[in-house]
């Protein structure tokens, strides 16, 4: 079997083109906390490699003879919630068979059943694990995944049982050293009992000693990876791709495999591995990745719908004056932990994929309840007719922006997922609209191009338009002469030969007869148009 890009579970060497998931963290650092016997936290965003990283481990660990060391996954634990005999049975059961499987060490079945009669749900755990510590002949390390995916009493039982087996030693035998790992680190744990109180996972687990978290690829890994791919099958890749690939992913391990999977498997013209994988191939591989609505993408809507994952997304999306020191440091901190954004430089969403697909799934179902259709802004020469199109826009604003934009969860953002959604819905599956937004910058951007030869595409000539999206929190003028600087500048950066500012007026004691307006303005020998709404 060839190898390929892996995209689902963890990495199999012999299978997937990989990189060595040990040179992916701190092993010096790592190796002192567990000869120290702390309990220490492993996190990392969804699919960027943890578990593929907790197994490279355990078997470095066992392969030295100096430690037994047993990784189990927890996740079935999860649908028992607060029923803590379901759950921590199920717990338990990961140990023992865990224990079994991996290390043909049965002995922990044998004990299973007295142990549990003896301590109950809210013992045994600890029970097994100091009976295996003293019984066995070498230290264990514990490698538990998915924690944070536990609810309620169950997860305040299993933290609980372990903080009591570190504070219990030595004189009661217990692991070395514990290694929880999960999305998120212990501090964030909202954990909501059955008597409706709310423990947060650092009192429930205060002994943990570090929090470590796993980092993306950096672009030298995303290229030794792809390489991996030239040196199995002798297929080049277009090298100007490696730069688009970077920011269109910023390392993020799942995107970065599924491009390269995408590019070299799915578009099944490049199953022949004679044939060079342009750039334009791998855009339209992205295109195709993102219109797909794959699981991990998709799933950014569930952890949209968070309220401190809202406090920030809103303000980034919206282009909120507020300053990042406005928001509390946790919630910034957890977003980044959930490797929705990165802080620095400045606060922004994490890469150009995730800023695509956050607007698309915040406003999936309004695009198909819009009854735009692309035709009918497609001037005979099948180029957008931009003005035409804002025009309608306007119109459509006016006439059903208030109820339409109560639907959204993030209205906060409102106008802009309004007109990105009706652009999405006119633009989608025949051009490309790209977007930029910050913290800070109290604008977003967004480059759209259109192919004018249907049977060209992007090989043919090229309509490239500017839109400056902007909400009105200062003067009129103030924020015209603002926004003709930017919107100029940001077109000058994308080739554009077409530029908008659009200008949204939330004042509820403005009629609309005064927010909808167009001009035509010039910056600098550029004319721009300028759109009030």
């Amino acid at each position: 079997m060839p190898k390929h890009f892996n995209t689902t579970g963890p990495v199999h060497p012999e299978d997937h083109y990989c990189i060595d998931p040990m040179s992916r963290l701190d092993w010096e650092e790592i190796y002192h906390l567990i000869e120290t016997q702390k309990f220490f936290v492993l996190h990392a965003p969804r699919q960027t490699g943890k578990t593929t990283t907790l197994l490279a481990m355990a078997d470095v660990l066992n392969q030295s003879g100096d430690y037994t060391t047993l990784y189990i996954n927890v996740e079935s634990a999860q649908s028992a919630r607060g029923d803590v005999p379901e759950g921590m049975k199920r717990i338990v059961d990961s140990l023992v068979e865990g224990a079994a499987i991996r290390l043909k060490d049965t002995r922990l079945r044998e004990w299973r059943e007295t142990v549990w009669h003896n301590s109950g749900a809210h013992g045994a755990f600890h029970g097994l694990l100091s009976r295996w510590a003293q019984e066995n002949d070498k230290p264990i390390v514990l490698m538990i995944d998915e924690v944070d995916a536990l609810v309620g009493d169950t997860l305040i039982s299993l933290l609980r049982q372990l903080r009591d087996g570190y504070i219990g030693r030595p004189g009661i035998p217990f692991v070395q050293s514990a290694i929880l790992c999960g999305v998120r680190d212990v501090r964030d744990y909202r954990i909501h009992t059955a008597h409706h109180e709310i423990i947060t996972g650092g009192s429930a687990f205060n002994i943990k000693a570090e929090s470590l978290r796993m980092g993306s690829f950096n672009q030298t890994e995303i290229a030794t990876l792809y390489a991996q791919h030239t040196t199995e099958t002798g297929q080049i890749f277009d090298p100007d791709i490696f730069p688009e690939l970077w920011e269109d992913t910023r390392g993020q391990p799942w995107l970065v495999n599924a491009l390269g999977n995408e590019l070299t498997w799915k578009d099944k013209t490049a199953r022949d591995r004679t044939t060079p994988l342009t750039l334009e191939r791998y855009r339209a591989a992205r295109d195709r990745l993102i219109y797909s609505r794959a699981t991990h993408l998709h799933q950014l809507t569930d952890k949209l719908r968070e309220p401190r994952v809202h406090a920030v997304i809103s303000k980034l999306l919206a282009g909120s004056t507020e300053a990042v020191s406005d928001l509390p440091n946790d919630d910034i901190e957890y977003v980044e932990d959930m490797g929705l954004i990165r802080r620095f430089p400045s606060a922004e969403i994490s890469n150009r994929i995730y800023r695509e697909i956050i607007p698309r799934e915040l406003t999936y179902s309004t695009q198909y309840m819009l009854t735009q259709q692309q035709a009918w802004y497609l001037t005979p020469q099948r180029h957008i007719d931009m003005p035409k199109l804002l025009t309608a826009f306007q119109q459509f604003f006016r006439e059903n922006s208030q109820s339409w934009i109560e639907r959204f969860d993030y209205k906060e953002a409102g106008p802009q997922l309004l007109l990105q959604a009706f652009l999405q819905r006119i633009i989608n599956g025949g051009g490309r609209i790209n977007r930029e937004y910050g913290l800070g910058r109290k604008r977003t951007d967004l480059f759209i191009e259109w192919p004018v030869d249907e049977e060209k595409g992007y090989y043919g000539e090229i309509q490239r338009i500017v839109l400056e999206l902007k909400i009105l929190y200062k003067s009129l003028e103030a924020t015209v002469a603002e926004g003709l600087e930017q919107t100029a500048g940001y077109a000058d950066q994308c080739g554009a030969t077409e530029a908008h500012l659009i200008i949204f007026d939330r004042r509820a004691e403005i009629t609309w007869d005064d927010k909808i307006w167009q001009r035509a303005e010039n910056w600098q020998g550029r004319s721009l148009g300028v759109w009030g709404m």
